[in-house]
Order: C-alpha cells, then sequence, then structure tokens
C-alpha cells in the first residue's frame, strides 16, 4: 500500500474510533480566527498530539485541534492550527489534515488566511476571496505515487475556488455590508518573507496577495472531488510595499483588528452555503 496512503488511513481510523460525527463543511483557521471556536456549538474535541502520526502545529497562536460540531444546523469540523511546509513537515504532512477531514464527509470546505498585500490598491485589514493561486514555487502535494482511491493521477484545477462558493461568499459579505475584494494568492514556502524582488516578480504573474499556506491544501482538496472557497486577510503589505521592516507580530495585530468582521463573514457563509442559500 502507498506509505501516504497508509499513514492517512492511519490516521482516519484513529479519528473514527474516537467520534462518528459526520462533517458536511470543512474549516481551516487562519491567523486571527482562532477564537471562531467560540461561536461553534461543539459537540467532540480531538488534539492532534493525541493522533499518532499526525502533524502538529508548531506557530504560535495556532492552536492544534479539530472542532467537531454545529454552525446553527450546518455540521462542521473546524482545524484550529493549521500546518506549514516551512515547519519542517513533508508537504504530505502538510496537506494530510486536509484529506483527513474529506475523508470524515465533508463535502466542502472553506480555507482562511493571513497574508501579504501585493494589490496597491489593498489595505492592511482587506479580506480578499480567492479565484485562483500559483504554486509553481512550492512542492507540489500530489508529487509521487498517485492515491487512486483520493483522486485522479492528472487532476484537472482550472477552477479550484468553486464559482457557486464565491458567489454565495460574496453575497454574504454584501448582506452584511462587509467589503470584500477577489484577487489571485500565491504560495512560497516561507519561513522568510519574501524579498522586494520577489513580490515584484509575483505582481508580474499576476499575484494580488502572498502567504506561506492554502493553495496545496485547496489542490488536494479539489484533487478528492471537493469543493473550495478561500479568504484572505491582509494583514501587511509586502516587502517593498512598506517602509516598515515585517513581522510576524504586525500579522497577528491586524487578524486579531477584523477578526470579528472576518468571524461574522465565514459563520454566515457556513449557514448560507449550508442551505444552498440564495440572495
Amino acid at each position: 500500500m502507498n506509505q501516504v496512503y497508509k499513514k492517512l488511513l492511519n490516521c482516519y481510523n484513529q479519528v473514527k474510533n474516537r467520534t462518528s460525527f459526520v462533517p458536511k463543511i470543512a474549516l481551516v483557521l487562519g491567523s486571527g480566527l482562532g477564537a471562531f471556536g467560540d461561536r461553534i456549538d461543539v459537540k467532540e474535541i480531538i488534539e492532534y498530539s493525541s493522533i499518532e502520526g499526525f502533524p502538529v502545529s508548531t506557530v504560535s497562536g495556532h492552536n492544534g485541534r479539530f472542532l467537531f460540531g454545529y454552525v446553527e444546523n450546518v455540521p462542521v469540523v473546524v482545524m484550529q492550527g493549521r500546518i506549514h511546509y516551512y515547519e519542517g513537515y513533508c508537504m504530505t504532512d502538510v496537506v494530510l489534515p486536509i484529506r483527513l477531514m474529506c475523508m470524515l464527509g465533508a463535502e466542502k470546505i472553506i480555507l482562511t488566511n493571513a497574508a501579504g498585500g501585493i494589490n496597491k490598491t489593498f489595505v492592511p485589514g482587506t479580506l480578499m476571496a480567492l479565484t485562483d493561486h500559483i504554486t509553481s514555487f512550492v512542492p507540489s502535494p500530489l508529487i509521487g505515487q498517485n492515491i487512486d482511491e483520493l483522486g485522479v493521477r492528472f487532476p484537472d484545477m482550472s477552477c479550484v475556488y468553486d464559482k457557486k462558493l464565491r458567489e454565495i461568499l460574496n453575497k454574504t459579505a454584501n448582506k452584511l455590508d462587509i467589503p470584500l475584494r477577489e484577487g489571485v494568492y500565491i504560495q512560497f514556502t516561507g519561513p522568510a518573507y519574501e524579498t522586494p524582488a520577489e513580490i515584484n516578480m509575483a505582481r508580474t504573474l499576476g499575484a494580488d496577495a502572498v502567504g506561506m499556506s492554502t493553495a496545496v491544501e485547496a489542490m488536494v482538496a479539489r484533487h478528492m472531488g471537493v469543493e473550495v472557497c478561500a479568504v484572505s486577510c491582509i494583514s501587511n503589505m509586502a516587502a517593498g510595499l512598506n517602509t516598515k521592516p515585517l513581522t510576524h507580530e504586525e500579522v497577528k495585530e491586524t487578524a486579531d483588528m477584523v477578526s470579528e468582521q472576518f468571524q461574522k463573514l465565514i459563520y454566515n457563509t457556513i449557514i448560507n452555503i449550508g442551505k444552498d442559500f440564495t440572495i
């Protein structure tokens, strides 16, 4: 058996032995959204560290656990704390939690993150719905023997971020009077922030925001046939667009500043996706 799939099945079986909860929507909480768990009617909590072989988040501000519960009547599984490639994990471990949530039953996934702004019309605190991404600068999580049980060898990525989910996201934002921009996200490895030259390159390639996560997560979800939408919080302007040195503290401060608005958008989007909502 494929060793990556064997490890995934081991984690899956451990979780299934501890909960019979079946989520319909999966959610990954980025920086500033950790408190979103307080809005959920939580039924079960599983710490990453209690799952043998499961990667554990090492980043400050990222809890390491799954929450199973309800957003109103919508069954969800929530990742409080994601795994990043720069933490030293192989890429298959980075995306293992995404694959696991999809195997547990999630048919749709919402990814969130804090990102650096490349688009010069953005300001810190801007929320951006992803329309597409660029992953050319990180290893593909699909490299290696294909796991046929999860998806095809050559999956189509012409529409990673589902148009209908993006429409629901935008209509929800409009109804809540929450400004929401759209744009292309580029993922680099980190952990160092990008140089001004790298940001200029990214802008030339068509990127509006830059970060160290999310795109590879979206890729494996699509490989499994799961619908994806994603939102970035522009926590700072990228290198060369700001006179101040870039710091993780600034990222967290900005994410915390717009956290209430961000949480409100995601909470109501889940409700609207759950009932196939049309405004």
